[in-house]
């Protein structure tokens, strides 16, 4: 059919809609000549009635990708005005300029058939009411969204070949660097290594990432974080840090890729889902130093696990504050479940009751028991103390030396901090006095 046939006077009463996109930014600074091209496209629309002032220009979309409308305001303006009848031609430079996605191309064209729109592209008018122009239309759609897949497919084999074979750079963790030959090593900051080994050491004691953190608040320790811009910045230690360190298998000097996958939900948010270390892409033990061992990183996950389960399991971690002596140790002889530590203040002095009462917490049934703990505790002592020989006492002193050394590490790593912050401010002042000379 003529082109001038399909532009008919009430399509000349609405506006003229040109969408403009680039997919990256990195597009928008380089690719200037298709922005150009699209812009040209007032021309077009001048040629065939359209009066200056009815082209409505909508280039808010710029260095966004066509993979969704879900974060494109642009689109999601165009597709509303057509709705409600303002526009009598969308014009695009081609379709993979409007939407990349099947799904919204699709949307988009049974709008404008619902509307009376013509859509306008490098090659024609379309009438998308026209079953031939709605059909080829549909058919140019597909070949967007399957040039999409065949690039994103190209370049994920080609990062995928080198994550095979270990050699696809990805971002390191803090402690870790590449040098100069692209190898990964360790950090070559002395403070950072220390402390993160000390981490390490500190977990494989207490086994607990909350206990370390409190050991390291106690002590008065920062752990490393790394900066956006290279740097490397000592902060409190906290819970989610902890986990995520003892969680990372590059710290066990493995190569990893994929141990997380995106996705995108319907809002256009992205949410992460961890995947099983069989279903990982890359998993190559002892690809580069490490701060422990491959066996050590996987007896931590573990002990994490054990911890995360709870009163469930018996847990392998040290018991929490309270004189109760047996916290975190004693099981229910009914059901087999931990039993809690409730205290209570009676005659002038803080007693311990260990109690069973998940079945009526969980479940509303009777409670299983509840039994006193000053005579538990009492007769749990005498029974170690019968148990104390010469060899138990030569341990005891073990453990003490092992805790005088754990304060000697602490306070070494203290005067690194103090040595660092010093250094630093000598840095600073250096070019101070030099301008004033």
């Amino acid at each position: 059919m003529n082109v001038h046939l399909k532009v008919q006077p009430h399509h000349l009463e609405r506006g003229a809609y040109l969408y403009i996109r680039q997919s990256s930014m990195r597009q928008v600074v380089e690719n200037v000549e298709s922005a150009r091209r699209q812009y040209a496209l007032r021309g077009r629309a001048v040629a065939l009635g359209w009066r200056d002032e009815q082209i409505i220009v909508i280039d808010n979309d710029q260095g966004e990708s066509g993979a969704s409308a879900v974060w494109r305001e642009g689109f999601q303006r165009l597709v509303s005005d057509v709705g409600m009848g303002h526009a009598g031609i969308v014009m695009g430079l081609e379709v993979s300029r409007l939407a990349r996605n099947n799904a919204d191309w699709q949307r988009l064209l049974e709008i404008c058939a619902l509307a009376d729109t013509l859509i306008l592209d490098e090659d024609g008018v379309y009438d998308p009411a026209s079953f031939n122009d709605r059909l080829l239309l549909g058919l140019k759609g597909t070949m967007s969204e399957a040039e999409l897949h065949v690039i994103k497919a190209r370049l994920r084999g080609g990062i995928l070949n080198k994550v095979r074979r270990g050699e696809f750079r990805c971002l390191l963790p803090t402690g870790l660097v590449y040098d100069h030959f692209g190898n990964v090593t360790l950090d070559p900051d002395m403070q950072v290594r220390e402390t993160i080994i000390h981490f390490f050491e500190m977990f494989s004691r207490l086994g607990s990432a909350s206990q370390t953190v409190k050991v390291f608040r106690n002590e008065g320790l920062l752990f490393p974080s790394r900066l956006h811009n290279g740097g490397t910045l000592f902060r409190p230690l906290t819970a989610s840090t902890a986990m995520r360190v003892l969680n990372n298998p590059r710290y066990a000097g493995a190569y990893t890729y994929g141990r997380r996958q995106f996705r995108r939900t319907i809002d256009g948010k992205k949410t992460l889902r961890a995947r099983d270390i069989d279903d990982w892409p890359a998993c190559i033990p002892d690809a580069h130093p490490g701060y422990i061992s491959w066996e050590r990183h996987q007896e931590n996950l573990k002990i994490l696990k054990a911890n995360g389960r709870g009163f469930e399991a018996a847990r392998a971690s040290i018991p929490r504050e309270g004189p109760a002596l047996l916290q975190g140790r004693a099981v229910c002889g009914q059901c087999g479940s931990h039993l809690r530590v409730r205290y209570a203040a009676r005659r002038g002095r803080q007693e311990a009751w260990y109690i069973c009462n998940r079945a009526r917490i969980y479940r509303g049934e009777p409670m299983c028991q509840s039994i006193a703990g000053p005579p538990v505790d009492e007769a749990i002592g005498m029974l170690i103390a019968e148990q104390m020989t010469p060899a138990a006492v030569e341990l005891a002193l073990e453990v003490r030396k092992e805790i005088q050394a754990r304060h000697e590490e602490a306070d070494r790593l203290r005067c690194r901090a103090i040595e660092r912050a010093q250094t630093e401010a000598e840095s600073r002042s250096a070019p101070l006095h030099a301008c004033r000379s």
